[in-house]
């Protein structure tokens, strides 16, 4: 490690959301630019700085700052250069000459302790000396915190947002509770704050550190789909998180009751724990979606004639459940419509649009992903668009505090009389709560979905809880249309959700097995079919063809499959700028996904010539699209999705992204792709199961290619077993209608 230090003499690239900033440094008449994280500095200050020398391939040489002191000027000289640079607001480089003459070496003093008496300088007034005060006094604050935090080995980035959160409290809550970071700054978990609260001295069986694991359990296990665990679960994970006893769980349990931030239910099989968060969310949405649930008396007879009239003008044969579907839609605030593939559940959506049109309705259509919303807008014509942005998110914090609020809710309701959403399987808890808090009572909701499709990725299990609090309107299409019986993806998906087992013909045009006995001569026969076979049979580019595989980890698993293919379909190349990030190499052409919801995250959709002619907000969980840009000296990477959406990312935030040439079953949820490949080979019981193989054969439109061995695929469609997700919206639901279990 090494030490430099001079002058801030220009800030050559600077981001206020990560801090990460170039600069150039002057000392004793030499420059040189240094690179990292650096909040808060400013042209003028003295800098002492920790680091190593690098050599950038486009920029030459730098410094790449791990940590860093702004040091206070001494003589008056510095004073001068410091003051005149601009750093202090409204102070130029004449009027910082005549406080130095003023003042000479006691100016910092001054401005410090006496602020006032900056007065007395020609052209400046009270109120400006007060305001010069300040800023100094800010900036002398955010140093000493920013030095104090790094004792703790907290990062400068993080650090900033600490200091912006709390201020000079932060150093009470450091030595106190540090946990409570964990609760307040987006961004740090349980096990950050832990980390600081063990350099802190915090006991391990502190009450602070035993009530935030609580927390964090109940929080983590959102990522398992769930909305609640049974506290006997509860006690377990805190004993292997904590790793010392806690005791007692139950003083802990009931204090923070109390401070409502967890709710206890009984149920028969034994107490039950919730976040408050996802309690009040499963409630509030059970209560919506009661008031939107009315009935009124409606003609059958007459609605029948209409839709005999929309079928002959559409060309269409409805059967009778597909009737029965729209008949439903015209008498009910709330429907559920659910069926498998081939069964006729757009031609349905259609025919309810088509009617309501008839009626002068205004309809909106809405589905989570970008791809099903572009897929429902080319099945019926009209306007599609994901739930987000029908919602117009607008990155604030919601009122739990939770990035990702929406200009329409309650008080900005949506101005529909009708609203379609397909591909309800993916909805979670948390948008589906956002999606009623903005349709107001008397609005008709219909949820069209596949409910044997694996659940959500995030928690909640919201269409299914919903069809089996049996408090709704469901309609459960079953006969696979003439057109569909001709496709073996869709006879073939309808017997594998039956249990049935499928024949391994030849024959097949588009449901094929490819037998392979290990790994590695899978994952050849994957990257032939990707790269040369498939595009030309099905008339697409190898971006187009997914590779959807059931697990993370292994041999098979999306983090190796990504890399091998990354290397056969986007080789390295002197034309493509690359980036080495935690989670791999990201090259200019790459085809990548977002992992997270970024509700902050700024995107433009670009004219010909490069002009931004439509801005929003938001990149959502599962979203894919190509690497266009990777830029080396800004350190940004620009990522194009779905519809021409433009997308900038830092380094520091590109870790929400990784390699899409394989991804998961689930994150292929809601996707339709020209051409699937499967591999298979083994896996976790709880895993390969028939539910799963389901959803991942009806992401194929065209082909779908089993390659590895038959006996496991047929192994999955005997596993009926699904792993247990916790959810209780059925029982709000009947708890609110005084439905008997």
């Amino acid at each position: 490690m090494e030490t430099v230090e001079g002058y801030i003499e220009h800030i050559v690239y600077r981001s206020d959301e990560t801090g990460y900033a170039v600069a150039e440094i002057v000392n004793d008449g030499r420059d040189f630019t240094i690179v990292g994280i650096l909040p808060q500095i400013d042209e003028g200050e003295y800098i002492e700085a920790e680091g190593t020398r690098t050599v950038h391939p486009l920029y030459g040489e730098q410094f790449s700052v791990q940590s860093f002191v702004i040091r206070t000027p001494e003589n008056a000289a510095a004073i001068e250069h410091y003051l005149g640079s601009g750093a202090i607001k409204g102070v130029g480089t004449a009027l910082a000459a005549r406080i130095v003459k003023k003042f000479g070496e006691d100016t910092f003093r001054v401005i410090e302790e006496e602020p006032e008496r900056l007065a007395q300088v020609k052209g400046i007034s009270e109120k400006m000396a007060l305001k010069i005060g300040s800023q100094v006094a800010e900036k002398r604050d955010m140093r000493e915190a920013m030095i104090y935090l790094q004792r703790y080995g907290i990062s400068l980035n993080l650090a900033a947002r600490i200091f912006e959160q709390y201020g000079s409290e932060l150093y009470r809550i450091i030595e106190k509770n540090p946990y409570r970071l964990a609760e307040d700054i987006s961004g740090i978990g349980f096990r950050i704050a832990d980390d600081i609260a063990m350099k802190a001295g915090i006991e391990a069986d502190s009450d602070f550190r035993i009530r935030s694991g609580i927390l964090y359990v109940l929080q983590q296990a959102q990522g398992g789909g769930h909305t609640y665990l049974p506290e006997a679960e509860v006690r377990e994970r805190v004993r292997e998180l904590l790793r010392v006893d806690p005791g007692d769980l139950t003083r802990h349990i009931s204090d923070m009751m109390m401070e409502k931030k967890i709710v206890v239910r009984d149920t028969p099989e034994g107490r039950i724990l919730y976040a408050a968060r996802f309690y009040y969310m499963e409630l509030n949405s059970a209560r919506m979606l009661h008031d939107l649930n009315i009935s009124t008396p409606v003609k059958s007879g007459e609605i029948l004639e209409r839709i005999a009239r929309i079928e002959a003008e559409e060309g269409i044969t409805l059967d009778e459940l597909q009737r029965r579907a729209v008949l439903e839609a015209a008498g009910n605030g709330l429907l559920i419509v659910t069926g498998g593939p081939g069964t006729g559940k757009t031609t349905t959506i259609l025919t309810m649009i088509r009617f309501f049109e008839a009626e002068e309705m205004e309809i909106l259509l809405a589905a989570p992903t970008g791809r099903a919303a572009k897929r429902m807008a080319e099945a019926t014509g009209r306007e599609a668009r994901t739930i987000h942005r029908l919602l117009e998110v607008n990155g604030a914090p919601d009122d739990s505090g939770v990035q990702g609020n929406f200009e329409r809710n309650e008080l900005n309701p949506l101005e529909a009389d009708v609203i379609i959403i397909d591909e309800m399987s993916m909805v979670d808890i948390q948008l589906m709560y956002s999606l009623l808090k903005a349709v107001p009572v008397g609005t008709r909701l219909i949820l069209v979905g596949d409910v044997d499709q694996l659940p959500s990725v995030g928690p909640g299990n919201v269409l299914r809880d919903m069809i089996e609090s049996q408090c709704f309107h469901v309609v459960k299409l079953s006969r696979i249309f003439r057109q569909a019986e001709h496709s073996d993806i869709i006879v073939g998906a309808h017997r594998i959700n039956r249990g049935e087992h499928i024949e391994k013909k030849s024959g097949s045009r588009d449901f094929l097995f490819i037998r392979r006995e290990d790994a590695n001569a899978i994952i050849n026969a994957s990257i032939t079919l990707v790269s040369r076979k498939l595009p030309a049979y099905v008339g697409a580019s190898m971006y187009d063809i997914q590779v959807i595989t059931p697990m993370r980890k292994g041999a098979l698993g999306v983090e190796r499959l990504n890399g091998i293919l990354q290397h056969y379909l986007n080789p390295p190349d002197e034309g493509k700028a690359e980036k080495e990030l935690p989670q791999g190499i990201f090259r200019e052409g790459d085809k990548v996904m977002q992992t997270k919801n970024n509700y902050q995250i700024e995107w433009e959709v670009r004219s010909r010539y490069g002009i931004a002619v439509e801005k929003g907000m938001g990149v959502f969980n599962g979203d894919m699209g190509l690497v266009r840009q990777v830029n080396l000296f800004t350190e940004q990477i620009e990522v194009e999705f779905d519809e021409g959406r433009m997308v900038t990312y830092t380094f520091a935030q590109a870790e929400e992204l990784e390699l899409a040439y394989a991804i998961t079953v689930h994150k292929s949820q809601g996707s339709e792709y020209p051409a699937v490949v499967i591999p298979l080979l083994s896996g976790p019981r709880m895993l390969m199961n028939r539910n799963l193989l389901y959803t991942a054969v009806t992401r194929a439109k065209k082909c779908v290619c089993i390659v590895g061995l038959p006996e496991t695929f047929d192994a999955m469609i005997d596993n009926e077993a699904e792993q247990r997700r916790y959810s209780s919206l059925d029982e709000r639901l009947r708890e609110l209608a005084i439905v008997p279990r």
